[in-house]
């Protein structure tokens, strides 16, 4: 019996975990084939200064900024087979997570699938390689009809190469289009317009004054960053106001609603500003260039990819899953419980339901968060259901659980940043057992 062979989109920490847990199955599954379009791995962890264009023409497509540190401690982030350093602290500058996930490419043998002495080893992975077309194909085999896919991808000197799979793992983020909502007007404002994607460091902005459209992660951070510098800062979001201390010259407004023809800026209430940058900290786009949804049977919008069984798979294909499209989860850990279920299924360890099932019980979720008002750009928000569904992943996939303590120190991780959102990462925690962590001063 002929292996499987999987296709990998994406050498981030989903692509390598997906790469990890298939090398782990030799007698299943053939080496993948991981195709990576820049030159390293890392996927947005992989910091640069630029944000224009790559020599080969292509677009950084990293949102990392220089002074980013990570908002869930190392103990909580960290992949559950490969803890970080000991000596790191709990909440890490993003430097130290690319070396971890480098570093995880060596504990798992998988840098030498990827790349051996600078060459590229076109039969296992392709770096600079980008994927121009994934496309369902059938195949006979033995007197049956099996599907398959084609996966079309192109070099950065242009050369096109198309190779045929029994699966494909789709690992590429969605944090490389960034998300502008409608503001009419937007065209008459005379000052900067980018998106937090751009977003580097705060000192060209010193003196200046700056909107900062949005108030989750990116946008608190940011905002902060700017009043250090010195910009003077308003953080206008659609949230209520937000209650836990801000840094003194922050100020906070509803939402912005339009720019008037003379470029000032009117919030929800009628209340008018004027600004000299207006930075978006509004998401990011679901964006697969390389697929053709209406073939697929899926819905692919700004916000939501529908339908996908668990959150991985689409019921008419289901040899094609999505890695990490989820939000508001615990990356890493989300990661590797997904990916265990994806190749259960491929091994024949989960049992599917028919296609005609699967799609209403994606149905029924929706309905379900519909009913309790969730909005469509919603959807995909995981927050504390997540935890229920790494359970049933391993529950259905025959892999171990999440230990209990993940989620505990997630939790309270949680309520010191709402409490304290300029100091939680001085704190430092370690795991005690599966169900107990500590915190602790370190002294060094």
């Amino acid at each position: 019996m002929s292996k499987c062979r999987v296709a990998i989109i994406g050498a981030g920490a989903a692509g390598l975990c997906a790469a990890r847990h298939i090398l782990a199955r030799p007698k299943t599954f053939a080496s993948p084939v991981v195709y990576e379009q820049t030159e390293h791995v890392g996927g947005t962890w992989f910091y640069e200064d630029c944000v224009e264009t790559s020599d080969s023409g292509r677009r950084f497509h990293s949102s990392m900024y220089r002074n980013l540190r990570t908002n869930l401690p190392k103990e909580v982030m960290m992949f559950p087979d490969l803890p970080f350093e000991v000596h790191l602290p709990s909440f890490l500058p993003h430097q130290d997570v690319q070396n971890y996930l480098e570093r995880y490419c060596k504990h798992f043998e998988i840098t030498p699938h990827i790349k051996e002495a600078g060459l590229i080893k076109l039969h296992v992975s392709q770096f600079t390689t980008a994927v121009a077309e994934v496309k369902p194909i059938t195949m006979e085999m033995g007197g049956k009809t099996t599907q398959a896919w084609e996966v079309t991808s192109c070099d950065k000197y242009g050369t096109q190469n198309t190779d045929t799979f029994d699966s494909v793992m789709i690992c590429t983020g969605h944090y490389s289009d960034p998300h502008i909502p409608p503001i009419p007007g937007l065209e008459y404002f005379k000052g900067k317009v980018m998106h937090s994607h751009s977003y580097r460091y705060p000192e060209p902005f010193a003196g200046q004054s700056v909107i900062v459209f949005g108030a989750g992660a990116s946008g608190i951070d940011i905002s902060i960053e700017l009043q250090q510098a010195k910009a003077q800062v308003t953080l206008s979001h659609a949230k209520p106001m937000l209650t836990f201390p801000l840094p003194q010259g922050i100020l906070q407004t509803p939402p912005l609603t339009r720019v008037l023809e003379d470029g000032r800026v009117q919030f929800l209430g009628g209340f008018l500003a004027t600004a000299e940058v207006l930075i978006f900290c509004t998401g990011y786009n679901f964006r697969f260039p390389f697929l053709n949804p209406d073939e697929l049977q899926l819905s692919i919008r700004d916000h939501l990819v529908a339908p996908l069984y668990r959150f991985i798979l689409p019921p008419a294909f289901p040899s094609l899953f999505f890695i990490g499209v989820c939000k508001s989860i615990c990356p890493f850990p989300h990661f590797h419980c997904q990916v265990q279920f994806a190749l259960a299924v491929l091994d024949g360890e989960v049992n599917l339901p028919s296609q005609e099932e699967m799609e209403q019980e994606v149905q029924n979720f929706v309905d379900r968060k519909t009913a309790l008002g969730v909005l469509e750009r919603h959807l995909l928000r995981m927050e504390s259901e997540q935890w229920s569904y790494y359970q049933s992943l391993a529950d259905s996939g025959g892999f171990s659980p999440l230990p209990p303590v993940i989620q505990s120190l997630y939790e309270e991780v949680a309520r010191q940043r709402k409490k304290h959102p300029q100091n939680y990462r001085n704190a430092n925690y370690r795991l005690v057992t599966d169900t107990q962590w500590e915190s602790f001063k370190k002294t060094h």
